[in-house]
């Protein structure tokens, strides 16, 4: 049985990469299931739409981009005061770049480690000092963080320490109360492709021709079960793929 204080603590959600695929649409859902919410993105256009749309549940709208360590800490301190998280949803990321690794592209290489592992790390350093007991922290990891493909080296290798990190922060953290948790998707139909592919339409709608892929709400919906389940309830770790996948390579299309 939960106690007074657990039950009527309000419920609040700092989301990264808030702007697009799996973070608006955890966003929504955490509107819907009565979290206030604080948003983070690069691109402030559709920052600020997205605070219209869902209204005063967004405490902040925070446009930093977490590779710079300076940035995330100063936009973090703005609300900290007032607003820590009781989950901290760690979405920020990207593939770019299909090359194999001789021919792989240098600044690519760095958006993705940039992104994906250090940007992950300085929210998550800049955040825990303040959280309570009973915090949730939730990474999106990938199936590219447990199986590796042709053509993926360095995403690859970005998500499967992503994927180390989760194990490690959750023994860091578990004298502090605060359970760490990664949701690691299949093929999923956002604008990750579409980046990956740096913005040729046809090569990122290819990769989802044949078959049903996840949608970023399916994602979601699996971020929002960690989240929310009671507090003595620690879902570790969730592979989520289509019906048509079996593994990073291994797809039935029709």
């Amino acid at each position: 049985m939960k106690n007074h204080e657990t039950q009527n603590r309000e419920r609040r959600m700092f989301i990264t990469g808030a702007t697009s695929g799996f973070g608006e649409a955890v966003a929504r859902l955490a509107l819907a299931a009565g979290y206030k919410l604080a948003l983070t993105g690069r691109r402030e256009d559709r920052l600020q739409a997205l605070q219209s749309e869902l209204g005063d549940a967004v405490r902040y709208a925070l446009c930093f981009d977490v590779r710079n360590r300076d940035e995330t800490a100063e936009a973090i301190r703005a609300c900290s005061s007032d607003f820590v998280p009781t989950v901290l949803v760690n979405n920020a990321g990207l593939a770019v770049g299909r090359e194999p690794i001789d021919e792989g592209v240098y600044d690519d290489w760095d958006r993705m480690i940039d992104t994906n592992l250090k940007g992950l790390l300085n929210v998550t350093r800049e955040w825990t000092p303040h959280m309570a007991p009973g915090s949730r922290i939730i990474n999106i990891g990938s199936v590219a963080g447990r199986q590796a493909y042709p053509g993926g080296a360095v995403y690859n290798a970005s998500k499967f320490a992503v994927h180390g990190l989760t194990q490690a922060m959750r023994m860091d953290l578990l004298p502090r109360g605060i359970q760490v948790a990664q949701v690691a998707p299949g093929a999923a139909d956002t604008e990750f492709s579409l980046v990956r592919f740096k913005g040729d339409e046809a090569a990122a709608n290819a990769v989802y021709s044949g078959y049903t892929p996840l949608s970023a709400e399916d994602v979601a919906d699996a971020v929002m079960y960690v989240a929310t389940r009671p507090e003595h309830v620690s879902i570790q770790d969730v592979l989520i793929m289509p019906a048509a996948q079996a593994s990073a390579y291994h797809f039935h299309k029709s």
